[in-house]
């Protein structure tokens, strides 16, 4: 096997990790993957639920414990956003819209991470901050 692509769109907020927390919660809300009444946090601290993430995944925002800084280089599973260096490579004005991103991830001007591992980036629309893209690599 060799870990499944995926990517979507969360609310903007200007603290990355805050938007990146919405978003898990969101997606929990919508599908529990058989682990109901637990937190995101919770879900961590459960050998099932990492069994269940390296096995397979969620292909969402769900399969990263936490984000980390842009420069950090740690290999996964975590979420990372993109530098500015990496966004104005597929985006040189640096305000990348919804429909910038998906060209860019689609023409693989912009990569898929490695396995177990997820890319974040701001969205834009009419110059102004308005979604996260998330995109990443399940673990399986």
């Amino acid at each position: 096997m060799g870990g499944n692509g995926w990517r979507h769109t969360g609310p903007y907020q200007p603290d990355l990790e805050a938007a990146f927390r919405q978003a898990q919660e969101e997606a929990l809300a919508r599908d529990n993957h058989g682990f109901e009444g637990r937190s995101i946090d919770e879900l961590w601290l459960d050998p099932e639920w990492h069994e269940y993430i390296f096995t397979g995944g969620t292909a969402t925002v769900l399969d990263f414990p936490l984000m980390i800084d842009a420069a950090d280089t740690d290999d996964g599973p975590f979420m990372r956003p993109l530098t500015d260096g990496e966004v104005r490579a597929f985006a040189s004005h640096g305000r990348p819209t919804s429909s910038e991103w998906d060209e860019a991830l689609d023409t693989e001007r912009l990569a898929f991470p490695d396995r177990a591992q997820g890319n974040c980036t701001v969205l834009y629309r009419d110059g102004r901050p308005t979604w996260i893209g998330y995109w990443g690599v399940t673990a399986d």
